[in-house]
């Protein structure tokens, strides 16, 4: 059977690197092992859900270098999943209760009270017919409950049962479906939960693995069971720990905290994003990659922690600092010629160690282009005119600016810093950057000459 995952965002805001973190793991799990991807819009939620939402998320994706196989909606199958629940209903194995918010809570403080767990005690299950009739006759709209099988022949005396899987992740996991209640799959206002609609479409589209936060662990238990009833195959399942902010908070769509959008805006390169989503909470050290897609050589599911882990934009910007600094230039030539800078492998390896962000060679490109903005102090202004007229004939090569501060120090009986601030500053209008050697003869000798005497001039 070929191995079929599938990422299923909901289209109500911006994924974050968490989100990007579930996607990254489906993805490589499934290159790793010769299988198909499934992106799945999980927009039932009609209110909330927004194509504009749906088209930032594949943009996103696309940046990270994951290409779907498929691409599903639910909201195309909602006939489907109606079908599904009149069988279910049909079968008493969905039921209607009647309950308000308020019922089920006093419900369950009682329960309490006698000492026992505060699940859902099927009272709907005793409703007749006509108990049914009266209530709906009064206004009330059910919602339904799939009936979990934790009892022998009265469902009105739940047991013990387990549910045994072995976590992709985590290792062997139970849940005992005898201490949970009856989970409502339609809501009141006949619109569906989470879990019905993506059981069935698990089923539908032939999902092999389920690699999902450990957030769902508990509801796996119930899925198991639905699938079950449904007949369907059981997907293997994976739970990877979470991740947060510095602060240990969870990550949400609806503060904005860490969306992919955000730090592909901020100029970050996929690849250091992609490396360390997938590799901070593992095992495995955070190595730089050169592509996404190299990070499936390694990928081991099971490398993941029990532990959530803090997700450090510091962390990220230095990860994606030695990404930038180890572009070859063939990737990176198109990129300049995209900005307006000259594609010149030079340029590039003299000023690619100096780049936090590949856009910072826009200003580096400024620097060598001109005008930059005079810097120095007029205590310098007699030193700059010896050094423009011991300024070396063209061309300059990597040699040139040795030569040329040699000749400065003979006459001139200046040294270290001395010598060469006042030189960058002069030549490039600030007071650090990449090696003056490299610069010169990007500079050239006659904007050279020009900056030397604008500067010993001011």
């Amino acid at each position: 059977m070929t191995t079929t995952v599938r990422f299923a965002p909901s289209p109500t805001g911006y994924i974050h690197i968490g989100n990007a973190r579930t996607a990254l793991f489906n993805w490589l799990f499934a290159l790793k092992t010769g299988g198909r991807f499934l992106l799945r819009y999980d927009d039932t939620d009609r209110l909330r859900s927004k194509q504009e939402y749906a088209d930032a998320i594949a943009a996103d994706l696309a940046w990270l270098g994951i290409r779907p196989d498929a691409t599903a909606r639910q909201s195309d199958r909602f006939d489907r999943y109606d079908a599904v629940k009149a069988d279910l209903a049909a079968r008493g194995l969905l039921y209607p209760c009647y309950e308000t918010a308020e019922e089920l809570d006093f419900a369950r403080k009682r329960r309490r009270s006698r000492g026992l767990p505060p699940i859902y005690d099927r009272a709907a299950l005793k409703l007749t017919a006509d108990n049914r009739a009266q209530l709906e006759a009064e206004g009330r709209r059910p919602h339904w409950r799939f009936l979990l099988p934790n009892f022998d022949a009265d469902p009105l005396q739940p047991a013990r049962r387990e549910v045994h899987w072995n976590d992709l992740c985590r290792g062997p996991e139970t849940v005992d479906l005898g201490s949970l209640s009856d989970p409502v799959l339609v809501r009141e206002d006949g619109t569906y939960l989470y879990t019905l609609p993506s059981v069935i479409d698990d089923v539908d589209f032939g999902i092999t693995h389920v690699i999902r936060g450990e957030d769902h662990v508990t509801n796996t238990g119930v899925q198991i069971a639905i699938f079950q009833a449904l007949g369907g195959h059981v997907p293997a399942f994976g739970h990877h720990n979470l991740l947060t902010d510095t602060s240990g908070e969870g990550l949400s769509k609806r503060t904005g905290a860490l969306s992919i959008r955000s730090l592909r805006e901020k100029g970050l390169e996929p690849e250091a994003v992609a490396a360390l989503a997938v590799g901070i909470g593992t095992s495995h050290a955070v190595e730089a990659v050169s592509q996404v897609a190299d990070l499936a050589g390694d990928f081991d599911l099971s490398a993941a922690s029990r532990s959530a882990a803090r997700f450090d934009p510091a962390d990220l910007d230095h990860l994606n600092a030695r990404i930038v600094h180890g572009l070859p230039f063939d990737r990176v030539a198109p990129r300049l010629q995209a900005m307006g800078i000259s594609p010149d492998p030079a340029f590039w390896a003299a000023v690619a160690g100096n780049c936090a962000t590949f856009a910072d060679a826009k200003l580096w490109w400024q620097v060598v282009t001109g005008p930059v903005t005079a810097v120095g102090s007029p205590d310098d202004a007699e030193f700059l005119k010896q050094a423009k007229a011991l300024l070396p004939d063209e061309p300059f090569d990597g040699e040139t600016f040795k030569r040329w501060t040699d000749a400065i120090k003979d006459a001139t009986g200046r040294k270290g810093k001395a010598l060469f601030m006042p030189l960058r500053q002069a030549l490039t209008g600030l007071d650090h950057g990449p090696e003056m050697a490299a610069l010169l003869p990007l500079i050239g000798r006659q904007e050279a000459e020009r900056r030397l005497d604008t500067t010993a001039g001011s």
